[in-house]
């Protein structure tokens, strides 16, 4: 779904905002889309996964356990980058995983649903404070 036009120039002026006060933090997050890189580094992952596991087949084929700990552990290696990378490729989004997030007075459990009931969604908070920027 497109954006109005009222939507679009609030973005414009966010962007603009953003790029002067952080400069920095704005060049960065234009370098590119980070779930693009994650998704390649996923597929790399999965495909060093099967390389893994011929080359284990072909050690047991040819009877070398060198061939055999060389394939296990590309395989291992295609695992890892795989599991580290899956969160970001998927756009899977995790809770405040700080300590004291959404813990109750016993300091543990899950947090509810409710602890978010009162919040205003990101857009409204957003502009809120684009509005008190400008106004003032």
């Amino acid at each position: 779904m497109p954006l109005s036009e009222h939507e679009q120039r609030l973005l414009e002026q966010i962007e603009r905002a953003l790029v002067d006060d952080d400069p920095k933090f704005a060049s960065s997050v234009r370098t590119g889309d980070r779930r693009l890189k994650a998704r390649r580094r996923l597929q790399l992952g999965a495909a060093l996964v099967l390389v893994g596991l011929a080359v284990l087949v072909g050690g047991a084929v040819a009877q070398s356990v060198l061939i055999g700990a060389l394939g296990s552990l590309v395989a291992f290696g295609g695992m890892a980058l795989g599991v580290l990378n899956y969160k970001s490729a998927t756009g899977v989004v995790e809770a405040d995983s700080s300590p004291a997030a959404g813990r109750g007075p016993a300091g543990r459990g899950r947090p509810g649903r409710g602890a978010r009931a009162g919040r205003q969604p990101l857009k409204n908070r957003l502009e809120e404070r684009f509005r008190r920027r400008y106004d003032q």
